[in-house]
Parts: structure tokens; sequence; C-alpha cells
């Protein structure tokens, strides 16, 4: 079983930036692939970004090239550094750990573990 407990969301200004963290438990993340996926409210839950366990980055169009994904091993951690922010990224964001590979990785059924989410505010 692994928990996963993300932090760092607020409110920022268009043009801001935060980082997300994604704190695991329970078992290490270096065998696992980590994704963000985000939600906003009557919307569905989308995906953001993923790192698979074997290596390589994917982004959403709509994040490429604004935010960056990383992990840290050693903290058994996953960040989402989020730059250039736009109102449209006001969203829940979640943190995610599994075994898939390849395209899998980017969505929803690729993952067994989800953390609870932290809201992201960007106001215009």
């Amino acid at each position: 079983q692994v928990q996963l407990v993300e932090s760092g969301g607020t409110l920022v200004q268009a043009g801001g930036s935060l980082r997300l963290s994604c704190a695991a438990s329970g078992r290490t993340l270096s065998i696992y692939g980590v994704g963000w996926f985000r939600q906003d409210p009557g919307k569905e839950r989308e995906f953001v970004a993923a790192n698979p366990w074997n290596g390589g980055v994917y982004y959403a169009d709509s994040v490429k090239g604004r935010f960056t994904i990383s992990r840290d091993n050693a903290k058994n951690t996953v960040y989402l550094q989020m730059n250039s922010l736009k109102p449209e990224d006001t969203a829940i964001y979640y943190c995610a750990a599994g075994r898939t590979l390849g395209v899998a990785v980017t969505t929803l059924n690729g993952y067994d573990y989800w953390g609870q989410g932290t809201q992201v505010t960007v106001s215009s």
C-alpha cells in the first residue's frame, strides 16, 4: 500500500508560480510511476503530467512548457512545478502512483493509489 499526501495548493495570481508536493509513505516511490491529474467541479479528472517508473515524462498539451514534474526518491516525494499560471489552471490537483508503463500513464486507469487533492486557484 502507498499513501499519498499532496500539499502546496493555494490562491495565486495569473502569471505566478507554485510548487505542489506529494509525499508518499508505505512503500518507496522509486518502483512506481507517478502522475498529476486535476479536476474542476463538474468536469472530469484530467491528466496533467506523469513520470513512469522506467523514466521519461509526459505532459498534457495545455501545460507543456509551463509545468515540470520531478521526484526526489530520497525524500519519497513527487513535485509539480507550475509556472506562468493561468485562470484555467484552477482545479483540485491530485497525485497518483502505479506500475503502468507507456502512454497508459496518462490515463486514470494507470494508477492504483491516489492522494486526497490540493486546491489551486489562479485569479485573473
